[in-house]
């Protein structure tokens, strides 16, 4: 079966080792995984697992190691022919079954699992609509009080002081070599910015934007409308609404938990950074509310068109732009 172009893209992104070697570096996430998969053996022991999107093998091996029956790990990129060789090298082939194909159109050997892990974040968590997937392996093969790994993944926002790298983003195209390219501008701020952000830029407290609990979402939950308050903690100037998620492994004896904030260890995903149009003037204590309206592409759903709406009463502003993370 032939893939529409979006998703050959998609899935032949992941067939160079170099996107893996990102992730694999990124010990906030790897070690996160391993940590709650190998201190939670007890749950592990003669369970059948699935690893949706396994890519490398890396979490495969993970639960082999903490004596699962079988592990089943199912990718369509074709890196996985290294995961092969990864996983016999380290003398797991007994235990772990690798799969090539898409995962809503595989069969497994197993008929049902005791547990499912995949690292299916992307930015602002839900970029590239992995957790699509996951669902449709839950809602088919996880056993009645199986168990999902992580469970639990939420997205917040705080207010972000960025002038110095606005301008130098954004004001650049007012004069480019002396000549007026400001059609740019537009579509420069219509692109969230994925980079690291200097905590002491965060001007307001976090917001909790949406939650999602992988036991019972529904993928027509994921297109989402949340509203946030934001509260400038200090007198300074807001560029940007500023994202980030946490995830969390709790069904677990010992549960795990990690953040992609500026305020935690780095990431692969870094933090989502969406310009706002002008600036806000804002005194300790001063409020900006609004919301994000996320939701897939209609022409491909792997990328997402998000629409943000605020307001500062205190300073008699508010805006509403769009945005496409592509």
């Amino acid at each position: 079966m032939s893939l529409p172009y979006s998703e050959q893209h998609y899935f032949s992104s992941y067939d160079h080792f170099g996107i893996h070697e990102e992730m694999l570096k990124d010990e906030s996430r790897t070690l996160s995984y391993k940590h709650a998969i190998l201190r939670n053996r007890d749950l592990f022991k003669d369970k059948i697992v699935l690893d949706v999107g396994c890519g490398t093998g890396i979490l495969s091996m993970f639960a082999a190691q903490a004596g699962a029956k079988h592990v089943m790990g199912v990718d369509m990129s074709n890196i996985i022919e290294m995961a092969r060789k990864i996983v016999d090298l380290n003398g797991l082939s007994d235990k772990i079954t690798l799969i090539q194909g898409k995962m809503e159109e595989i069969t497994l050997p197993y008929q049902k699992v005791d547990i499912i892990i995949s690292e299916w974040m992307g930015y602002f968590l839900l970029y590239e609509s992995m957790l699509d997937t996951v669902l449709y392996a839950r809602d088919k093969y996880l056993v009645p009080g199986g168990i999902i790994m992580p469970d639990k993944s939420t997205i917040y926002a705080a207010l972000l002081e960025d002038g110095e790298y606005k301008d130098e983003k954004v004001s650049f195209w007012d004069d480019v070599y002396g000549f007026d390219y400001s059609p740019f501008k537009d579509i420069v701020l219509s692109e969230p910015l994925v980079d690291t952000v200097d905590l002491r830029h965060v001007i307001s407290n976090p917001c909790q934007v949406f939650e999602i609990d992988l036991y019972t979402v529904k993928v027509e939950d994921l297109a989402f409308k949340a509203n946030f308050d934001l509260k400038a903690r200090v007198n300074d100037t807001a560029h940007a609404i500023l994202c980030w998620f946490d995830i969390e492994f709790n069904k677990l004896t010992t549960p795990v938990k990690f953040s992609t904030g500026p305020h935690a260890k780095y990431t692969h995903w870094k933090q989502t950074v969406f310009y706002i149009d002008g600036q806000v003037s804002l005194r300790a204590g001063d409020e900006v509310t609004g919301s994000i309206d996320c939701r897939p592409n209609e022409k491909n759903n792997r990328d997402l068109d998000i629409t943000l709406e605020w307001e500062c009463k205190a300073e008699n502003k508010g805006g509403k732009r769009f945005y496409c993370m592509k």
